[in-house]
């Protein structure tokens, strides 16, 4: 399945979980065809926009961080040869495996530890990656060396504002080069701008019209992840409240959510979505610290 979804569609560079590359088919069916501005304010690794046609990108995600990845990429997309002279020297230099070069790891350490082998073998390189990221947290670079890297390609900071993820068991691999090649294949040809601020304050921002499309995945009030903690109930109101506006407008969009997790239930979106177009969405959600399939109900609700 996923190896028919990769030929179909482009995979985000930055492979976080909890994307929306598995859900692509299911969400491209239900967009609207004639998109002049796709906006987005909710983006996260893109997924998404990477996936929809549109005369113009207008982007957005609170964390900073991401926004500065895109744009880092972006930067480098009409001028590739650059990425890939930088990018290789730095895995040269912090001496980490990375297949897609031909650095593979010795055959005895994958025997040896056949689970956890690349981490077995990156641990020092990247503690040392990451050590000197916290030293100079404007180089870019070596925070997207620290996704790749790192544990289940995440990105988080502690108390102190040092990224503090442990190493993954993951490599730079043909999927990390396939992904990068078709982020700047899509990007380069296109008009696209970001913003890294509230999603409210965000949309507020934008003279939206009738011409353009709204597409938004804010963070579930009801499943287990890192990033759902920053949402609360106030959130899910604001984000309602903001939905109804855009319709009061006639202004299309489609909201992607979960309507029951686990024994969890989020009837205060339930009751609001009646009025909407709900479209029950296939899905598999998997939390980050915990890989089981989930009984869930996720939704995808438009006004369209």
């Amino acid at each position: 399945m996923e190896t028919s979804l990769r030929k179909t569609f482009n995979r985000s560079p930055f492979f976080y979980v909890g994307d929306k590359f598995k859900l692509l088919p299911q969400l491209k069916e239900n967009f609207p065809k004639d998109i002049n501005r796709f906006i987005e304010p909710f983006c996260g690794g893109g997924s998404v926009f990477l996936n929809t046609q549109a005369k113009q990108y207008l982007l957005n995600d609170i964390d900073s961080n991401m926004v500065a990845l895109h744009k880092l990429l972006i930067a480098y997309s009409n001028n590739e040869d650059a990425f890939w002279s930088n990018i290789q020297t730095l895995i040269e230099q912090y001496a980490l495996s990375a297949t897609y070069f031909g650095k593979d790891i010795p055959q005895e350490l994958r025997k040896e530890f056949p689970k956890t082998y690349f981490a077995k073998y990156n641990k020092d390189a990247y503690t040392n990656l990451r050590a000197d990221f916290n030293a100079d947290k404007n180089n870019t670079l070596l925070l997207y060396l620290l996704l790749i890297y790192g544990f289940n390609h995440m990105i988080r900071f502690n108390a102190k504002g040092d990224f503090n993820l442990p190493v993954g068991n993951v490599d730079f691999n043909n999927n990390v080069v396939a992904a990068l090649k078709g982020y700047f294949e899509f990007v380069k040809s296109k008009d696209i701008q970001f913003n890294s601020t509230d999603f409210e304050a965000f949309l507020n921002s934008v003279e939206i019209t009738e011409k353009d499309f709204v597409y938004l995945d804010p963070p579930y009030l009801i499943t287990f992840s890192e990033y759902n903690k920053l949402w609360d109930e106030d959130c899910e109101m604001r984000l309602i409240r903001v939905l109804d506006e855009l319709n009061a407008r006639h202004v299309r969009f489609a909201v992607s959510n979960v309507l029951w997790h686990r024994k969890k239930y989020n009837g205060t979106f339930n009751y609001w979505a009646q009025q909407y177009n709900i479209v029950r969405v296939k899905s598999n959600y998997i939390s980050f610290n915990d890989n089981t399939e989930k009984d869930t109900y996720e939704v995808l609700v438009k006004n369209y």
